[in-house]
């Protein structure tokens, strides 16, 4: 328990991102929680408006400093993401006593890193993504499985609801063109961990990125501050 409480490291790291995927790899390896790769994201509507969810990292790509996560491209997210391609981050490991935020330009994955993402994911999860038309209306829960068992007799796959957990092993399924993976990239990134009486220790970063051709890079190096709780 006493790792989990130590303050941020001194001196502090020029770039925070192998220690952010440190962090999350620790939380994974230590069980700290159900889903430790669980994230709130926030997006903005034309109002400046935010919303919320929680979302699952797949990935911390160190360098060049990025995360990635997958949904629908169609959702109220992925619609809100392709107007205002600007998104925020936090986990919370609360076991671990510690806090992540990231703040930064959101792109979306190439084609092949999201067809081969989609195909190692379960078949019923396949099939769920194939059938539902994420954030719109629909009139009842029974629907949504009529839809689903619709989508599985295309296919030629056993019903999802209802079949043993490998009965759809090797189904090949195409993945949807409205769903796939995003890249939010670190231009601001906070680590937190909670200190004695409330003293917390809290260091932000923030680096200065382009978009040349909507892919960031680089610009400058990474500035640190350290900020009161």
């Amino acid at each position: 328990m006493q790792a989990r409480t130590q303050p941020l490291p001194d001196p502090l790291p020029i770039d925070p991102m192998p220690l952010a995927a440190a962090w999350l790899r620790q939380a994974w390896d230590e069980n700290a929680q159900r889903n430790p790769n669980s994230m709130v994201l926030a997006t903005t509507d034309a109002a400046g408006r935010p919303s919320a969810r929680v979302v699952l990292c797949k990935e911390i790509v160190v360098d060049p400093g990025y995360l990635v996560f997958y949904t629908n491209y169609e959702s109220r997210k992925g619609e809100e993401l392709a107007a205002r391609p600007w998104g925020a981050i936090v986990f919370h490991w609360d076991e671990m006593r510690r806090q992540l935020r990231v703040e930064g330009p959101v792109v979306t994955s190439s084609a092949a890193e999201s067809d081969e993402y989609f195909a190692s994911r379960p078949w019923q999860s396949r099939l769920a993504a194939l059938s539902s038309q994420q954030s719109a209306p629909i009139a009842s829960r029974r629907d949504l499985l009529e839809k689903l068992r619709a989508t599985a007799a295309r296919f030629g796959a056993p019903d999802p609801v209802s079949a043993v957990e490998d009965a759809g092993a090797g189904l090949k399924l195409p993945r949807p063109p409205g769903w796939g993976g995003y890249h939010l990239w670190a231009a601001a990134l906070e680590l937190w961990v909670e200190g004695e009486h409330r003293l917390h220790d809290r260091v932000r970063w923030t680096r200065e990125l382009k978009t040349p051709g909507g892919v960031p890079s680089q610009v400058r190096p990474w500035q640190h501050q350290r900020l009161q709780p």
